[in-house]
């Protein structure tokens, strides 16, 4: 992976999975690069601003654009803007009264940007317990009923970035894509104070119920997908909730207490952690953590399941992705990105390409027939 900080792989990271999004609308590399070159590295309040000096620049052309009634530029700059401004708050702490301010500033600049698409994805509300799971639903390129991916984030992710990295990519292989903020994630823990939980079927199951009632989902055709901490929630929820027909495990995780436990007291992630396990302490964030491993529960999985991982992956070692494939006893495929091209870093943010076997793999398992616009022969 491209490391513009050498000194730090945290910071790096994070440049490099806004810059991903550039193939979807998500970023533009030379905005990326210049608010790089203004960070002062180890500086959240620098991070904080150049990231959100950036947002309302792009902001204001998307509103100048769409005052002139230029209204595809002006989507285009409105959706790029949601994106770094939600990458600007990403390392505030908790109770930053800015962190709020931002991200829901991000949200209501990206739904500005989606109303502008011929096809805007639906705003969605999970019934889950007493409140409810927002999300995204973006149809799939079938006129009537389509296949679907519900997919889940990691520790930090929201259903916002799901759609950047994802929506163009299913729906060009004939997939529907349900983006949900699940327990602990994106509003449902920031707007709906909705705490993580290691039996993430749960949330898995409230979204299956939903997509069942929806009458533009093929709820015989469902696969459940997640990245990052979300790779132990995919197979948690797949082992637990037969309506799912595949599993992709995308980044896996085995167990995530051990991931933590190497990592100190004021690792980078440490505050955000404590946030998503509603806890206030990193001693009580490590002691939920003892329940989230997929230790007879992997065994548990029947749907033909997916597992995708980098081998240079700094956050989840590869050996997780061995110990949940081995644990596997269904139809089960391993895809190791080696260390020898890019892709191989965590969730494959350097290169999102070498994910598209798993995407391809997924349509396959759910049957999906592409766009007639994608129905061209290479032969």
């Amino acid at each position: 992976m491209w490391h513009y900080w050498p000194e730090s792989y945290m910071w790096s990271y994070q440049l490099v999975r806004i810059i991903g999004h550039s193939n979807f609308g998500g970023s533009n590399f030379s905005e990326c690069l210049q608010a790089a070159e203004r960070i002062t590295l180890g500086d959240y309040d620098s991070w904080y601003t150049e990231w959100t000096r950036l947002g309302d620049r792009v902001l204001a052309q998307g509103h100048e654009a769409s005052d002139q009634g230029n209204l595809v530029t002006a989507r285009a700059h409105f959706l790029r803007a949601s994106n770094y401004t939600r990458l600007g708050e990403f390392f505030l702490q908790p109770d930053d009264p800015r962190k709020m301010d931002t991200y829901v500033k991000g949200i209501d600049v990206f739904r500005k940007g989606a109303k502008l698409m011929e096809n805007p994805p639906e705003i969605i509300e999970i019934p889950y317990e007493d409140s409810f799971l927002p999300g995204y639903f973006c149809r799939g390129s079938q006129a009537e009923k389509s296949p679907v991916v519900v997919m889940f984030g990691g520790l930090d992710s929201t259903a916002e970035e799901i759609y950047f990295a994802l929506s163009q990519i299913l729906y060009e292989r004939g997939l529907g894509l349900i983006a949900v903020d699940g327990p602990g994630q994106g509003a449902a823990l920031r707007l709906n104070h909705i705490a993580s939980r290691y039996d993430f079927e749960k949330a898995g199951s409230a979204v299956a119920d939903w997509a069942e009632n929806h009458p533009a989902v093929d709820s015989d055709r469902m696969a459940i997908m997640a990245w990052s901490m979300g790779g132990y929630m995919a197979a948690r929820i797949a082992a637990f909730e037969p309506r799912f027909k595949a599993c992709g495990i995308y980044s896996a995780v085995y167990d995530y207490n051990d991931m933590w436990k190497t990592r100190a007291e004021d690792h980078p992630l440490g505050n955000i952690l404590q946030h998503v396990m509603g806890v206030d302490s990193m001693p009580e964030a490590r002691e939920k953590l003892k329940n989230y491993n997929l230790r007879g529960v992997a065994e548990k999985i029947t749907c033909p399941t997916y597992v995708l991982h980098g081998e240079e992956d700094k956050q989840a070692n590869v050996d997780q992705a061995y110990r949940v494939y081995n644990a596997l006893t269904c139809e089960k495929v391993l895809n190791i990105v080696t260390a020898d091209q890019t892709g191989a870093a965590h969730c494959q943010s350097d290169n999102l390409t070498q994910a598209f076997p798993l995407f391809d793999w997924i349509q396959q398992q759910l049957n999906a027939k592409l766009p007639k616009s994608e129905l061209v022969s290479s032969k």
